[in-house]
């Protein structure tokens, strides 16, 4: 396997990391970039649709939109033992997106959910080498991470 190509979507997505000893403990937002960085063989299958792809970019869009954008975008993501957040959260009408995790929601740890649940939808018919080597999200302008296996 020797080609890599990267797909991103863009999220607008509030948190918390409750025990942070700066701002961040502070409910706030962020625009999430989740990026998936994919590596495989060329499709050489004459005539069909990827001809020359490691993966169509649509289809990748498309498992990115369904199992991350759709999940988090325009929701609040808490950490399930942050209680004090979990309480302020459960006020709020029952339209709030409200996501819990069993992590602490820190742009590492939301690296290595997003590979979870991207990485099972990373596959192709034509029989080519194909794989999810990372995934990077950025949560600021100046601040990355990347979780791969």
């Amino acid at each position: 396997m020797t080609t890599r190509i990267r797909r991103y979507v863009e999220t607008d997505t509030g948190h918390r990391v409750p025990n942070h000893k700066s701002k961040c403990r502070h409910f706030h937002g962020h625009r999430y970039r989740f990026e998936a960085e994919i590596e495989g063989d060329i499709v050489d299958t004459p005539g069909v649709s990827e001809e020359g792809m490691v993966m169509d970019f649509s289809d990748v869009s498309q498992i990115l939109m369904e199992h991350i954008h759709d999940v988090v975008d325009h929701a609040f993501i808490v950490y399930s033992g942050d209680e004090e957040a979990k309480l302020a959260l459960s006020h709020l009408n029952s339209e709030h997106r409200t996501f819990v995790v069993p992590f602490i929601p820190t742009a590492e740890n939301l690296a290595k959910w997003a590979f979870d649940q991207v990485e099972p939808h990373i596959k192709n018919s034509y029989g080519t080498a194909l794989k999810l080597v990372a995934m990077h999200v950025r949560e600021t302008p100046k601040s990355w991470a990347t979780w791969m296996p």
